[in-house]
């Protein structure tokens, strides 16, 4: 697994007062952990932008810290501007050697579905990630889901038949469903021409008004 390595300073501004780092595309920073005192950090925008589409939240990253000994550690949550959706913080989580951690880790889905390619189905993806939970050293970046095994609708990939390194321990239902192919979509029946209503015939008058208008006009 390949390492991946960010570069930060430490802080001396609080949170609430980094709109100017911000300005400078800088973001500011937090990383603390189990029996660690949490240190206010400031990373490149570009740099943790970069480095984050590699790995997400569930690769370990060598954060280097004012030149000093990398540290081990996690990306543990990212806030966001609500309008411009750009990073205004991120924090970090330190991993302790010889500590189980919990993560969720994406699924990577490979290769052609015969149910899709030769029955015109659609594939579904039920899930797109799993929680996992391992020691740091066994920890993967991605899971690879091989949907060519889907040769009918009636097939499915549980998270049971996902090819997982016995060190890794799944904390979701096994049998869960990871990916199906549904059918078709059927076309939409012609709607039949509308009918036109009906024209209505002409009663013909009461027979009993036609004589009470008949003596009316002898008695005019």
């Amino acid at each position: 697994m390949p390492e991946f390595i960010l570069k930060a300073q430490l802080r001396k501004l609080k949170t609430k007062k980094c709109n100017g780092l911000r300005e400078k595309d800088i973001i500011p920073a937090v990383v603390y952990g189990h029996d660690f005192k949490s240190i206010s950090l400031q990373v490149p925008y570009t740099e943790f932008e970069k480095v984050f589409k590699e790995t997400g939240e569930s690769s370990l990253i060598n954060l280097g810290i004012d030149g000093k000994t990398p540290l081990k550690v996690l990306i543990y949550d990212i806030q966001y501007h609500p309008l411009t959706n750009k990073i205004q913080h991120v924090d970090f989580y330190k991993i302790k050697a010889g500590e189980k951690i919990t993560v969720e880790t994406e699924l990577k889905f490979i290769n052609e579905a015969p149910a899709v390619k030769n029955l015109k189905g659609i594939l579904v993806h039920n899930l797109d990630k799993i929680e996992i939970e391992c020691f740091p050293e066994d920890l993967i970046h991605e899971i690879e889901v091989d949907v060519s095994g889907l040769a009918t609708f009636e097939d499915a990939i549980r998270i049971k038949d996902l090819k997982i390194s016995p060190k890794i321990e799944i904390l979701q239902d096994l049998n869960e469903v990871v990916a199906s192919v549904s059918r078709p979509q059927a076309e939409e029946e012609e709607k039949p021409a509308e009918e036109q209503p009906a024209v209505e015939e002409e009663k013909p008058a009461e027979e009993g008004t036609d004589k009470k208008d008949s003596t009316e006009s002898e008695k005019r």
